[in-house]
């Protein structure tokens, strides 16, 4: 076999995890599980020396373990990432109380952080296939330069200049033409045509 052939299935492997990761925010419920256990391993710790604030016992495990779980649920459904990025922000801040200070402020910041990028998340809309393919409509032409200043129009309007536009009902008549209910034939005024 060459190695074009084995490069077009891990082609396809990574495009199909590109589109399985971009379908959910994975990001985001990474950042929220790696907090959690930063503040499980926190607790758990052989440190000479361990904050312990707040109540030590099924809260400062019962904290972390939801937020892994949360960042677990959060890739796996992401239907439902609205609970699970404001239960993970509520629980980034419970464990600055109970979790060794949200586990030396790391994992509290994980938390926060991935719960805040969660909420933002949209899923991407997905395209056609012929949508896809389609083109992308042509920009439109600038107007021609080299016209008369009055003159610019637009490549299939049908609207008539301003020139050639009928006269606004609301607009006054001209100084010198008649007015509308004048509107008598010229013979009939003794005008030029009776003259002749």
């Amino acid at each position: 076999m060459t190695g074009g052939q084995h490069a077009a299935p891990a082609a396809r492997t990574r495009g199909r995890w590109r589109r399985w990761r971009r379908a959910r925010p994975f990001t985001a419920g990474l950042l929220i599980a790696l907090g959690g256990a930063e503040m499980l391993v926190t607790l758990r710790a052989p440190l000479g020396v361990l904050l312990h604030v707040g109540p030590q016992g099924l809260a400062a495990y019962l904290v972390p373990a939801v937020l892994v779980l949360c960042g677990v649920l959060l890739i796996a459904t992401p239907q439902q990432r609205v609970f699970y990025a404001l239960l993970s922000l509520l629980l980034g801040l419970v464990s600055w109380l109970t979790s060794n200070l949200g586990g030396f402020l790391v994992g509290m910041l994980l938390a926060l952080v991935g719960g805040a990028l969660a909420f933002a998340w949209t899923p991407v809309k997905q395209r056609s296939g012929r949508a896809a393919e389609a083109a992308p409509p042509a920009p439109r032409e600038p107007a021609d330069d080299t016209l008369p200043p009055g003159d610019h129009t637009v490549p299939g309007d049908d609207t008539p200049p301003a020139a050639d536009a009928p006269p606004a009902a609301d607009a006054p008549p001209a100084a010198d033409a008649p007015p509308v209910g004048d509107a008598v034939p010229a013979e009939s005024r003794g005008g030029p045509a009776d003259r002749g």
